[in-house]
Order: C-alpha cells, then sequence, then structure tokens
C-alpha cells in the first residue's frame, strides 16, 4: 500500500486544534482505523501486532478526577505516572502470543468484541507522522453474561508505511472510566 501526503492539502487553522488534510488522505487514515478493528475484532492478533512499529509506546494512563478543576488536560498524567498499561512492541507480541494461545485464562472462552472508532482527526504533522485522535467504543462479551464497554479516545502518532499504510509508533488510550469495573483488561484497544 502506497500512501502519499500531498503537503499542499495540508492547511492548519488556528481557529481549531486539527490540520485539514484532503478527503483522500482522511479516508487512507479512516480505512486504516477501520482495518485495525476489524482486525481486533476477528481475532487476527498477529495482523494488528504488525500495525506497531519496533519502537512504539502503548500506555493507557489512569485518569484523575480533579474537583472544580474544568480543563481536560489536568485529568491527564504527562509521559510517566501510574497506568493500566504501558507497553513496549516486546510486550504487545507476548500479550498476542497469550491471546493466540489457549491457555490464556482470562480469555478462555475468548471475549467477542465490537471496536467502533469515530471522529478521527488530524492534529499535527511533524517530520512525516502524523499526530491523530479518535473515539472509541469497545463492547466485549464473554462467556454468558460477562459484558464490558469501555469509552475513551486515543492519541496515536503514525508514521507512513509501504507495506501497512502506516505503523503507530506511539498510542495513549484515555478511558473515559476513572475507575474500571472490568475483570481484566485483556483484550486490545
Amino acid at each position: 500500500m502506497t500512501l502519499s501526503f500531498d503537503e499542499a492539502a495540508v492547511r492548519v487553522d488556528e481557529g481549531f486544534p486539527y490540520i485539514h488534510v484532503s478527503a483522500e488522505q482522511q479516508h487512507q487514515i479512516t480505512q486504516f482505523y477501520y482495518h485495525e478493528a476489524r482486525l481486533l475484532d476477528e481475532w487476527r492478533w498477529s495482523q494488528w501486532l504488525a500495525l506497531f512499529a519496533e519502537d512504539v509506546r502503548y500506555w493507557m494512563p489512569l485518569r484523575r478526577n480533579r474537583l472544580r478543576t474544568r480543563s481536560f488536560d489536568f485529568e491527564i498524567p504527562t509521559k510517566a505516572g501510574v497506568s493500566h498499561m504501558d507497553e513496549n512492541h516486546h510486550e504487545l507480541a507476548m500479550r498476542v502470543k497469550q491471546l493466540e494461545s489457549s491457555t490464556h485464562w482470562s480469555e478462555q472462552p475468548p471475549s467477542r468484541t465490537r471496536h467502533v472508532v469515530s471522529n478521527l482527526w488530524v492534529e499535527n504533522i511533524e517530520d512525516g507522522e502524523l499526530t491523530v485522535r479518535s473515539y472509541f467504543i469497545v463492547y466485549r462479551n464473554r462467556s454468558e453474561i460477562d459484558v464490558d464497554i469501555w469509552a475513551g479516545q486515543r492519541q496515536d502518532v503514525l508514521r507512513p508505511n509501504a507495506e501497512t499504510g502506516y505503523k503507530i509508533a506511539r498510542r495513549t488510550i484515555l478511558l473515559d472510566q476513572a475507575v474500571i469495573t472490568s475483570k481484566n483488561l485483556s483484550v486490545p484497544f
């Protein structure tokens, strides 16, 4: 897959926190995320892992509840702090190996999931890498009655790649839940 970014089609509007890209470029980015969601929902873990750069950081920080603060940025820790997940490529590969095995106790029986991705916008383009934000809902059903629904926002850094379209170089997952009531977080986001 060959992707091209027409630099002339990229426009920064000071009044909005995103980059205007061409309809074709927006379509390419959107299709990349739809493809990723399908891989996850169809349990094609190794193909999903191939979408990540070798130097990836896959991070799900804890959200903070702050009284009398109405700033989104104060809820999110900076680059360090307590997190639900903070994984590199090797750790993601171990997660995939567990999911593909029949001995992963938290995924027996395997979860049925539906990943819904929406509201994608390009926030920045720097050195050829795109910062893309998106909203998600992940629905999971296990056994007969276990149901989990997670909602949130992802901030990704995408690196153009000839084989996969893009490689995910960084993913920050911001769950809207401050307290997770699920039995585990064994499914990828």
